[in-house]
């Protein structure tokens, strides 16, 4: 008990130092540092060491706030590295930058931080600076024009860009073309619509047509955040106005979009109105799937008839299109029906003792003792392996043990077994946030309110995931370490 209560003690020590690095109370921090050196080992020592469970640091919490007079005394009194990377490899300065941080960043340059470091998917401080607010950027294919769910894409995005922490980072001489999981700084100033930023880039040379590893330029990421000034500006520094990248053209995500003044844009640059998608659509056929008559119309007389489509016109091509959708909608669901795993026979003997194991684990879930449930479940599904919902309630004791990793696997394997169930993409979903997947965790519960748009657990889990995300690497409280 003696122990238990020490530790206790040392981790309120430190979740208190790291909240008073955030608020910037310099003199609870400087008290703290004397408290958690009980060794005698030096506050230097100590302070470096303190870090919470994504590795992060005082100083990186200091940053992230714009506490530049906590830096100082982090660094100078207390000597403190001003690199430290934390569990994303971030450090302070990506922090400073993500959030517009001008002074506090100038103050750490000043200090010695290296403003080339990039992050684990090697995003710099330009890129933060540029116009993204933290590392959730899509990644192509992410112009899907027959998914009505683009916005989960976006929706973790919340950051202005900074051209004046701009052209302090290109003066120390960072490289304008550093590449990203997602792309170089210009391809994420023009996917979030920050003009300033990408003529700031684009006067120091970027190039408009760099593609990122999946082939996304600049002009794909400006035309799918439907940002009319940065394609034109793009479009004016030679961007190719018919590239190519998860099938889609710019052409194409306009004309998903419905955005005709970018449609004008592009044509007028030489977009081709008769390009086709990965599925052999047109801009005027994705428009009318999207059921967008105003597109259809303005296209109409630039689009060399399509073979199958039998009357020309407005409402033919859209008519034609209703038809496709329907029986791609009905072909998608007979393929995942077919894509289920097979019911393997099960006797009745088997059943029943299924039954039973099942029993055993639910009263050792009431009783929480969460390994034993699962070792009565596992007995469970070995013997009725077509029992969906006895892997729901071990994925959901897994999540109790604080095994995530298993936890998914049970969720995956539950929801291929019942991929209409939305108990299954709320384990998912939940298995994903304790791996603080925040993205990949508000997808799942996004399809499992498509099945049940009245559940208000799954539209609840939805928006807490959603939130989550923006607070991961926005202003959450410091996370002890543990």
């Amino acid at each position: 008990m003696a122990d238990a209560t020490a530790a206790l003690s040392a981790r309120s020590k430190v979740q208190a130092f790291l909240e008073a690095a955030c608020a910037g109370d310099l003199d609870s921090l400087k008290s703290l540092v004397a408290a958690l050196d009980e060794e005698g080992t030096g506050a230097a020592s100590v302070a470096a060491a303190v870090r919470d469970a994504n590795k992060r640091t005082a100083l990186h919490f200091a940053a992230r706030e714009g506490r530049t007079d906590v830096c100082q005394f982090l660094i100078e009194e207390l000597g403190l590295p001003v690199d430290p990377k934390d569990d994303d490899c971030e450090t302070p300065l990506i922090h400073a930058a993500r959030q517009g941080h001008l002074d506090t960043a100038k103050y750490l340059l000043d200090h010695g931080a290296n403003p080339s470091v990039a992050s684990s998917l090697g995003a710099t401080a330009l890129h933060h600076a540029a116009g993204i607010g933290n590392m959730c950027t899509p990644r192509a294919p992410f112009f899907n024009f027959c998914n009505t769910n683009h916005s989960l894409n976006y929706v973790f995005s919340h950051r202005a860009g900074n051209t004046e922490l701009m052209n302090l980072l290109l003066s120390k001489g960072v490289d304008i073309e550093s590449e990203s999981d997602a792309g170089t700084p210009l391809v994420w100033a023009a996917g979030h619509g920050q003009l300033d930023a990408v003529k700031l880039l684009l006067q120091h040379n970027a190039k408009p047509n760099t593609e990122n590893a999946d082939g996304i330029t600049a002009l794909l990421s400006a035309t799918a955040a439907g940002s009319l000034p940065c394609v034109e500006v793009l479009i004016e520094a030679g961007a190719n106005p018919n590239i190519k990248a998860g099938g889609a053209t710019p052409l194409l995500i306009a004309a998903d979009g419905g955005n005709i003044e970018l449609i004008k844009c592009l044509l007028k640059a030489g977009g081709d109105p008769n390009t086709c998608d990965d599925d052999g659509l047109k801009p005027i056929q994705v428009a009318a799937w999207r059921k967008n008559r105003e597109v259809v119309e303005f296209l109409l007389p630039l689009t060399s008839p399509i073979p199958g489509v039998s009357n020309w016109n407005v409402d033919g091509i859209i008519e034609y299109m209703a038809k496709e959708s329907e029986e791609k909608s009905q072909l998608k669901e007979e393929t995942s029906l077919k894509g289920r795993p097979q019911p393997v026979e099960v006797s009745s003997e088997a059943k029943k003792r299924s039954l039973e194991a099942k029993s055993r684990g639910d009263d050792a879930f009431r009783r929480k003792d969460y390994l034993v449930a699962v070792d009565a479940y596992t007995q469970a599904t070995e013997l009725d392996p077509n029992d969906a919902a006895v892997l729901s309630n071990r994925s959901l004791c897994w999540l109790r043990a604080g095994q995530a990793e298993h936890a998914l696997e049970d969720a995956k394997a539950c929801r291929a077994l019942r991929p209409d169930w939305a108990k299954a993409c709320y384990r998912e979903g939940a298995a994903h946030r304790l791996l603080q997947r925040f993205e990949e965790a508000a997808n799942a519960f996004y399809e499992g309110v498509q099945l049940e748009p009245e559940n208000k657990e799954l539209v609840s889990a939805f928006r807490e995931a959603i939130e989550a995300g923006r607070k991961f690497h926005g202003v959450e409280k410091p996370n002890p370490a543990q």
